[in-house]
């Protein structure tokens, strides 16, 4: 395989790499910023140039290449046997020629900027930049444009790499983006009366190498390094999409791309970016609630408990089957758990999926290009994450397995009767979602509600039990693509709720006979940064097995042989980065 060096460093590479993608691959550092995977190579910023040496194809002596004059490592092509410094001297001149005039007209306002703690430009000043300014003159002074409904420019900060333009032209295909005026005038604008406003528009703040586009959602809420992180899955639509989930005490502040060549390159839709925020709605059900007197009041989960055994027991016991609707919103690991709960509270139990909601028509981007094509990105119609992730735990069980409007029609929607006599239903979509002919076909049936938002079923349901959202717990979902991919938790579960899986196994273990804990909610320390004051928060405390999705998975594999895949066709996330620090460490 050929090689080349790289500061010393051997490098294998694929035949037609350059070299700067063969140092990013190998962990060679090469300071960039116009260069950016997704997008087109310009070679525009010259902080990349490099001094290169090559073979001779005549001698096989190693001479300068291209006489010796630096050469911009992201758009030369590497060959076998080259020697590439980007730390001569005459490689650091120019970086930190560079630097010095990036840094002429930008303005020192890191202490109030979004990008601070995460800027290329902070970087590369303390690695490659001088330590004082030889800038004299009057800086030129930029606007504060408003160019869009999510994103903010900055003018002044900006250091014209072109990625924003670029991306608007060639991953969204609308171009809203252009390059204005020349020399220290030059600055990023829309064009007159076309906004900065498309489905994918909030990327460009994710591919700002420095502090000019800021997301307005974001805006001076969070320094970037109180942000932990924790690796998740779009859990709002069927694409898939890796995401970054960005909380701090127990709060969700932001949601960024996570980078999957297979699913969404680097990109992930503004409807993703955006679509967490009933996750800290006032809406959300935090307490369980039971029916008395035919009136709704709150109670605690052994009094929930009872009442959901109970009445399902009452009916089943008359002849009438249990029916259970997962909802796709739902992971694999919790459709599991509550299948098996079903089937244990009555052989019979029918098993549904929820309804799956779809809004439009599936979107290619850019306009025109083919979904086969290497760079292009699809946004889905179809608006729940684990549709067929549902199906196929639920289609282990044997028997008929309903959708939505089977399970209706066993309901008795338009027949009348029904041998149907309790329902356990799940929601936990982010906005309402049952339908009239749900609610009239409750009708005459014990009913059980594990949901996350207030909607009109919690004032049907005998007894509601609040559930959780996909930031809150960790699990499994299967895409449109059919790829089982598996997510972190990044928050506690709102004050007294569970996650379905938990409540799933609480009530397991309420059937066991198992002891009851004496307690309801108990108070949880929360991972803060270092510079924080420890937060806390109470979580409800379970009755049964504390819910473990990756021990959820062993048992589906081993107990059902179509469900082996959830212990080996799982892409698990990546582990959360340890910070690093470039001061030197002395033992004292």
């Amino acid at each position: 395989m050929p090689s080349i060096t790289i500061n010393g460093r051997k490098c294998e590479f694929t035949p037609g790499q350059t070299i700067l993608q063969i140092a990013n691959a190998n962990g060679a550092d090469i300071p960039q910023y116009c260069y950016h995977d997704g997008l087109s190579i310009v070679a525009s910023c010259r902080i990349c140039l490099c001094e290169v040496h090559a073979p001779n194809p005549k001698t096989g002596a190693i001479e300068p290449f291209m006489g010796g004059k630096l050469l911009p490592s992201c758009q030369q092509t590497a060959s076998d046997g080259m020697v590439v410094y980007s730390d001569s001297p005459k490689a650091v001149a120019n970086q930190k020629g560079v630097m010095e005039f990036l840094l002429i007209n930008h303005p020192l306002d890191c202490p109030v900027c979004d990008q601070s703690g995460e800027c290329f430009l902070q970087d590369y000043s303390y690695a490659y930049g001088r330590g004082v300014s030889r800038f004299q003159e009057d800086k030129v002074k930029q606007p504060k444009k408003d160019v869009g409904p999510h994103v903010f420019l900055y003018s002044d900060r900006c250091i014209m790499c072109t990625r924003c333009v670029r991306f608007t032209r060639e991953v969204s295909g609308t171009a809203e983006l252009m390059v204005m005026g020349r020399g220290n005038k030059e600055e990023i604008d829309v064009f007159p009366g076309v906004p900065l406003d498309n489905e994918l528009s909030a990327n460009v703040v994710d591919i700002c190498p420095v502090g000019a586009l800021l997301d307005k959602d974001f805006l001076f809420t969070q320094r970037v390094w109180f942000l932990r992180e924790a690796p998740s899955i779009d859990g709002l639509t069927a694409s898939g999409d890796n995401l970054w989930v960005h909380h701090n005490e127990g709060k969700v502040y932001r949601v960024k791309p996570r980078p999957n060549a297979r699913v969404n390159k680097f990109w992930i839709t503004d409807e993703v970016r955006y679509g967490w925020k009933f996750v800290h709605s006032d809406d959300r059900l935090r307490q369980p609630t039971r029916k008395q007197f035919g009136t709704p009041v709150t109670c605690d989960y052994a009094k929930a408990y009872d009442d959901v055994i109970e009445g399902i027991r009452k009916a089943t016991a008359h002849g009438k089957r249990l029916a259970v609707m997962i909802s796709p919103m739902l992971s694999c690991e919790e459709a599991y758990l509550l299948a098996k709960l079903a089937r244990r509270l009555d052989p019979r139990a029918v098993l549904a999926l929820g309804p799956v909601p779809t809004h439009g028509q599936d979107k290619i981007f850019p306009a025109g290009a083919s979904e086969t094509d290497p760079k292009a990105f699809k946004m889905y119609a179809e608006k729940a994450p684990n549709a067929r992730g549902v199906r196929r735990v639920l289609g282990a069980f044997g028997g008929q397995i309903e959708e939505y409007d089977g399970f209706l029609k066993a309901l008795g929607k338009g027949l009348g009767a029904s041998d149907v006599g309790a329902v356990i239903a799940t929601g936990n979509y982010p906005s309402e979602w049952a339908t009239d002919d749900l609610t009239t076909s409750l009708g005459g049936k014990f009913v059980v509600l594990l949901d996350t938002l207030v909607n009109p079923l919690c004032d049907r349901a005998d007894v509601v039990l609040p559930g959780a959202t996909w930031v809150e717990k960790s699990g499994t979902f299967e895409n449109a693509k059919s790829m089982l991919q598996a997510f972190e938790q990044a928050i506690p579960v709102v004050e007294a709720a569970k996650s379905e899986g938990q409540l799933a196994l609480d009530l397991w273990a309420v059937l066991d006979g198992r002891e009851m804990p004496g307690e309801a909610v108990r108070p949880m320390m929360l991972e803060t940064t270092r510079g924080q004051v420890a937060a806390g928060v109470q979580v409800a405390v379970p009755f049964g097995t504390i819910f473990n999705a990756a021990d959820v998975r062993r048992e589906m594999a081993r107990t059902y042989p179509a469900l082996s895949v959830f212990e080996s066709g799982v892409s698990m996330p990546p582990s959360e980065p340890s910070p690093q620090t470039d001061m030197a460490m002395v033992e004292l």
